[in-house]
């Protein structure tokens, strides 16, 4: 217990100086988010995928350059699958050349069966996780952007995975404009993950299609496994309906 505080102590305490930093009442907060319904819960990292139908909370609050951005995952029948609650802060925010640091502490919901007096049950077990985070990102223009993405990640418990390095190069094309009407987005990465002695390649890329001023926007996502040793499917799809939450701007007083 005195390891887990120490570790989330040295994670989190840049954020609370950067937070002291803030201007209140010059600075406008801010609240945006994405609700986002899919035939498919996929992740990045293949074994953490719930492979059902599943609904994503994305949201992010904050003010100036500082953000808290916690995610809820959970089947569509209701059950927890993921819980991660990101803090984040831009260290650098420049029209050419961004620079994102993060961390955060993770749950990861699985279903077990077990024996009890020869009763099978299903149980839930958590998993916890805690993770850090770093995202240069160059623009080349208004609609293409190239990125670099480290996330380093920590079992907490001697049963998990105690080590996770993942490290992507993508492009970011945004605002493809199909119509007058039509945009289109999109991400695609290469990426490489190692979890303690298991490595892998692997190739992803999400893309997004969306009317202008409308709310609601078609997502999807594939990832394939190039060459790796880690345990999970070789081909992954999804395919979501999404509703967008407009970034709302206030001031604190």
């Amino acid at each position: 217990m005195r390891k887990t505080l120490l570790l989330f102590g040295i994670l989190f305490s840049p954020y609370l100086a950067f937070a002291q930093m803030v201007d209140t009442t010059q600075t406008p907060s801010f609240f945006s988010g994405q609700i986002t319904a899919t035939n498919n819960g996929i992740s990045l990292i293949p074994n953490f995928s719930l492979n059902k139908p599943a609904a994503l909370f994305d949201l992010s609050m904050g003010k100036g350059r500082l953000s808290f951005d916690p995610m809820f995952r959970f089947g569509l029948d209701g059950k927890p699958w993921t819980f991660v609650f990101w803090f984040r802060y831009k260290l650098i925010a420049s029209k050419k050349f961004s620079m994102g640091i993060g961390a955060h502490p993770a749950f990861l919901f699985r279903a077990e069966t077990a024996t009890v007096n020869g009763i099978s049950k299903e149980l839930t077990t958590t998993q916890r996780y805690v993770a850090w985070e770093a995202s240069p990102t160059y623009r080349l223009n208004k609609k293409v952007g190239l990125g670099l993405y480290y996330l380093g990640s920590h079992g907490l418990t001697k049963d998990l995975i105690q080590y996770g390095h993942f490290v992507a190069l993508k492009a970011i094309i945004s605002n493809l404009k199909l119509t007058n009407q039509l945009n289109l987005s999109l991400v695609p990465q290469f990426y490489y993950l190692k979890q303690d002695q298991a490595a892998g390649t692997y190739f992803n890329a999400s893309l997004g299609l969306a009317k202008t001023h409308f709310p609601v926007s078609v997502s999807a996502n594939i990832s394939k496994t190039i060459n790796s040793e880690i345990k999970g499917k070789d081909f992954l799809w999804s395919v979501g309906l999404v509703y967008n939450i407009n970034n709302q701007y206030y001031k604190t007083k």
